[in-house]
């Protein structure tokens, strides 16, 4: 019994995915319920399964092509494997063999090294006119520079490569490889784009002793490891922290739309996440409500979720504010860039030991350099920076966070 593999019903707010993976080819045999193709949309990629036992019968939109939701893409047989035809594989992939840049892409009549090819699509030479002079009959970049100086003596633009052999950089091949960016990543550089040329993006910098907040972790961790049975992190700090300061200045909470200041009586924050496919956003909602412990489970189970692509649209919708940690990959100081419509992104980094003066001595601190991205249409300066302020203020005492002062 053959049936349609459909692809699944989009969210109102996406208009068509592109079929990223097939799991499974034709003939393959597959279980119930078994992954057999990832469809990623400009925000998540979503999974299609087997509705039965049986094998692929055919593949009717191949990875890279264009999908809207609930279309078909391919055909399904529910019986044992080797009932369908192997044998149709999908076309697709035989045709954009030949795209793959390697030294041993070829052309119908000859095969030319990515350097030659380029250098006679500039100068319009038939590849096959072109004697082979390399290994295999391969046709060089030299090949192609004798064949444009000897057949084209007039033609200045063609001399040219013959009288300049210096730009031969390297003896060896230098292969490239050219990869369609992913609907996940082209939606991450829109938005990006868009709220650099849209909002009046502004940064301020300050910079925190993490000292209090690390001594009261060595003091507390194995207890509330025991309590909760999760690490505590630093991450829980800061978005706590962000939290009350969110509180004392609503402008930072807020967001525009249109013409129209919306503030936000709750606090909703989005912690970035860096992931294969790209950087995703999800959100943990209403924070003011959670302890430390909540904290840390939500963004330890969305930091799986992102990593393995199993994030929903309904993970990463909303969010007030948004906090971002390039110090895990060691970035000592930068400049975030906004999470439209919000106004404001916190941008953590680093935590680096420096000479600093206490009490007119000079010691050794751990230091970390805190950015802050906003919107100047929303938010002053002075809010701004007080903001920021208050963050420093409160995680150079914890206390304050439980006292709210």
């Amino acid at each position: 019994m053959s049936t349609e593999i459909k692809a699944p019903v989009f969210p109102e707010s996406v208009a068509e995915g592109t079929v990223a993976t097939w799991h499974k080819q034709p003939g393959e045999a597959c279980s119930r319920d078994e992954l057999i193709v990832d469809i990623e949309t400009d925000k998540v990629v979503l999974e299609v399964v087997a509705p039965a036992d049986g094998v692929i019968e055919e593949i009717l939109k191949g990875e890279g092509d264009t999908c809207e939701s609930g279309e078909v893409i391919g055909k399904f047989k529910e019986g044992a494997a080797g009932e369908s035809k192997p044998a149709e594989s999908k076309p697709e992939a035989k045709a954009e063999a030949p795209k793959e840049e390697s030294a041993t892409a070829a052309s119908d009549d000859a095969i030319l090294s990515p350097a030659a090819r380029k250098l006679a699509e500039e100068n319009n030479v038939d590849p096959a006119a072109v004697k082979g002079t390399g290994k295999d009959g391969r046709v060089t970049k030299e090949d192609v520079q004798n064949h444009v100086a000897s057949g084209k003596p007039a033609a200045p633009a063609a001399a040219k490569p013959a009288a300049m052999p210096e730009v031969n950089m390297a003896s060896g091949e230098r292969p490239e490889k050219r990869v369609p960016m992913t609907r996940l990543r082209a939606s991450i550089a829109k938005r990006l784009v868009e709220a650099q040329q849209t909002a009046a993006m502004l940064t301020t910098f300050n910079e925190v002793n993490m000292a209090p907040i690390m001594e009261l972790r060595k003091q507390y961790q194995d207890s509330f490891v025991k309590r909760h049975g999760i690490k505590l992190g630093f991450m829980s700090f800061f978005t706590k922290a962000a939290t009350e300061a969110l509180k004392r200045f609503p402008a930072v909470n807020a967001s525009i739309d249109g013409s129209d200041m919306v503030y936000h009586g709750y606090q909703d924050i989005g912690v970035a996440v860096s992931t294969d496919r790209g950087l995703v956003v999800p959100v943990v909602r209403d924070v003011d409500a959670l302890g430390l412990a909540d904290i840390e489970k939500k963004i330890v189970e969305y930091g799986t979720k992102a990593k393995d692509g199993k994030l929903g649209i309904e993970d990463m919708t909303g969010g007030t504010f948004t906090i971002t940690n390039g110090g895990i990959f060691g970035s000592l100081i930068s400049t975030p860039i906004l999470n439209p419509p919000q106004t404001a992104i916190l941008g953590m980094h680093k935590i680096q030991e420096r000479p600093m003066a206490v009490n007119g001595k000079v010691e050794i601190q751990p230091m970390m350099y805190l950015a802050l991205s906003y919107d100047h249409r929303m938010v002053d300066g002075k809010e701004a920076v007080q903001f920021l302020v208050a963050i420093k203020e409160m995680l150079e005492d914890p206390a304050r966070i439980l006292l709210d002062v």
